[in-house]
């Protein structure tokens, strides 16, 4: 088999971020959020990765996960031709690479507890032509939505229904054999002007392909809002081997570590901290006199001083330098936060806010 992973898209939702990064690089426990991905895709036993990219974004993707040797694995880098024509044409413009095989979809945002395995297995060992996972959720108009028949079976799937058939969610995990492209050369573009991913799935059931599906029982998310992404971060981190919290920098006597922790070389924990695990602080960073709460990921060159974060991203090369408590927020590539009574006027809120941000004071 091979794998596609969807890596593409503005991801409007995460703006300002997303100006200058790719959502797919944002880091959780200060990895890509692509890179989980490759791992439950290489754990499933498929190496034979395509990765579908922003026109112009090859080489910042390769320069984040390389050629796929990290993993004993080969990447292809795909650039999407023709715009952004829905979820389903990301498959299409992989077609020279996937057809003649079985493959897996994977939306490269959809962070999942537990391993994918089950589903590879039963598609395989089972013979499906298709292969769908489902997770039950409290907002399926969001999402595509499968109906169901009075027995059970499958008897379509519809693209965000304002009256939704059922509690479940349609995920992106997908598998299909070589049938995908006849079915997308079969469907029409929708009122919203995509090729929708629901349309596949719907000729496949009505073709009297052998569909299968498998309900997702852990935790499943669509990373695509702030909260999201910061409850995608302390999943992961929650579901780290224990092993893989060590401490490689310094950390000065009298510092308080508690519970799992991973310090990055070059990086130092000075006397007058207090970090409580979960979290996670990257290379050649400095921590002083500050609170690193749970459920927090610190980028490399990072500089912390006389501060409290906790349930936060931060980015690479961002200073925290406030006497305000930092809490559920996202700190970009290089921001700077700075303590407003140690300037004039001291009453004042000194403010450079870019398009899409949100500020809570």
């Amino acid at each position: 088999m091979k794998a596609l992973i969807a890596a593409g898209g503005h991801a409007t939702r995460l703006r300002p971020i997303t100006w200058t990064t790719n959502k797919h690089l944002i880091p959780l426990a200060n990895k890509p959020m692509l890179w989980h991905v490759i791992d439950k895709i290489v754990a499933a036993g498929i190496s034979d990765i395509i990765i579908n990219v922003n026109p112009g974004e090859v080489e910042s993707m390769r320069a984040a996960f390389g050629d796929g040797s990290y993993w004993h694995a080969h990447l292809t880098y795909l650039e999407q031709v023709g715009g952004a024509q829905g979820v389903a044409h990301v498959v299409a413009n992989a077609e020279e690479h996937l057809r003649g095989h079985k493959f897996l979809f994977f939306l490269g945002d959809n962070i999942i507890l537990g391993s994918i395995n089950k589903f590879v297995e039963r598609f395989q060992n089972e013979g499906l032509d298709c292969m769908l996972a489902f997770s039950r959720v409290k907002d399926p108009q969001r999402f595509g939505v499968p109906e169901f028949n009075d027995d059970g079976s499958l008897r379509r799937i519809l693209e965000k229904p304002c009256e939704p058939p059922s509690d479940f969610a349609v995920t992106g995990i997908y598998l299909y054999n070589e049938d995908y492209f006849e079915a997308f050369h079969s469907i029409g573009p929708s009122s919203r002007g995509e090729y929708e991913i629901s349309d596949i799935n719907t000729w496949y059931i009505q073709s009297g392909k052998k569909v299968g599906y498998e309900e997702i029982t852990g935790w499943w998310k669509d990373t695509g809002t702030p909260d999201a992404l910061l409850e995608g971060n302390a999943l992961v981190m929650d579901c780290l081997d224990r092993a893989s919290f060590v401490v490689e920098g310094t950390v000065e006597d009298g510092a308080q570590i508690q519970g799992d922790v991973k310090v990055g070389v070059g990086t130092c924990i000075a006397a007058d901290c207090l970090v409580r695990g979960p979290v996670t602080i990257g290379e050649n960073c400095t921590i002083a006199g500050s609170y690193i709460g749970p459920y927090t990921s610190i980028g490399n060159n990072v500089t912390v001083k006389d501060s409290e974060v906790e349930h936060s991203v931060v980015f690479s090369g961002a200073t925290i330098d406030t006497t305000e408590r930092i809490c559920s927020s996202l700190i970009g590539l290089n921001a700077t936060l700075v303590d407003a009574r140690r300037t004039h006027p001291k009453t004042a809120h000194r403010l450079i806010i870019g398009d899409n941000s949100f500020v809570e004071l």
